[in-house]
């Protein structure tokens, strides 16, 4: 599924192409799942446009769960028949994961976890990289409190399971009403978003939080300035600039096989679950991102192939 130009989900739709090139550090991986996230639809509208060349027809996707078919002549750690997991960010956007093949460097991937399903196993890399770094980043660990922002979505119900697992001994998530009993299965004291938040975040942690993972940006952010001790511990994925004038940093999340095998090993030792909202055949891909876009969305949409 590609596209010929920016604009609309309208004009994701199928496309014969050549089987992509296999360079010498690259691993040819036969796609059986792929997930959707929100930066899919943010290259498809353009928005990433100046930050990665980008060539048309373009397929977008990062995420992916498959067998290896190929591999290039320097390739060590993976061969063909392989079953890997990747977060397939290259330096150019084109060869993306809505795809029945996709050319990954080796770096992007990692074994994929034994008891993961295919589903499971393609929502996991980017939401799953992204709240392991940031909160590693932050030096989660034993004796702190940490605040996830939107902690029903796709990275923020990871983060939470995460930070359990790095030792944090509370996790606060704050999400609709509507995802609360979620959130608490995932290990977290759900707290309602919106005006009054950093009341209602007082009120189950008087003396504050020591880890905020910022998902959304703007007053969000603001909030967690006034509730966390140390600045430097303030995340964001959304807004740079404004995370950066408060003390904390910007986490865009990195390719690494080392990450992805911890969270593979998480998967496999029963103390991450991927939650798959909703499932979706590769010629639907248009629908599952209309639907990534209107937000909202109880843990991860992926796409089947």
């Amino acid at each position: 599924m590609a596209i010929d130009a920016y604009g609309p989900a309208d004009g994701l739709t199928p496309h014969e192409l050549p089987t992509p090139p296999v360079g010498p550090d690259t691993v040819l991986v036969r796609v059986r799942a792929a997930g959707v996230n929100p930066v899919d639809w943010k290259v498809r509208a353009g928005h990433l446009d100046g930050a990665f060349p980008s060539h048309f027809p373009l397929v977008p996707g990062w995420d992916a769960a498959g067998v290896v078919e190929a591999v290039g002549p320097a390739v060590a750690g993976f061969a063909v028949g392989d079953e890997v997991i990747g977060y397939v960010r290259r330096d150019d956007v084109q060869h993306g994961t809505y795809a029945e093949l996709v050319p990954a460097p080796e770096r992007c991937l990692a074994d994929k976890p034994a008891q993961a399903s295919w589903p499971e196993a393609a929502g996991l890399p980017l939401a799953g990289l992204t709240a392991y770094q940031a909160l590693q980043l932050a030096r989660t660990g034993a004796g702190d409190t940490v605040l996830v922002h939107g902690a029903s979505g796709g990275v923020g119900h990871l983060a939470v399971q995460v930070a359990r697992a790095l030792g944090a001994d509370r996790v606060i998530g704050t999400a609709s009403e509507a995802n609360h009993d979620f959130v608490r299965s995932l290990g977290a004291e759900p707290v309602a978003y919106g005006d009054g938040l950093a009341d209602r975040v007082r009120a189950v942690a008087p003396d504050g939080v020591d880890v905020v993972l910022d998902l959304f940006g703007g007053d969000a952010l603001d909030v967690s300035a006034e509730l966390i001790g140390r600045p430097a511990r303030l995340l964001s994925t959304a807004d740079p600039e404004h995370v950066t004038r408060l003390g904390g940093s910007y986490v865009f999340v990195k390719p690494s096989t080392a990450d992805l095998s911890v969270l593979a090993g998480l998967v496999d030792a029963g103390r991450l679950t991927v939650h798959v909202a909703r499932t979706f055949p590769l010629a639907e891909a248009a629908e599952a991102q209309r639907l990534v876009e209107a937000g909202h969305v109880r843990g991860k949409v992926v796409l089947t192939i």
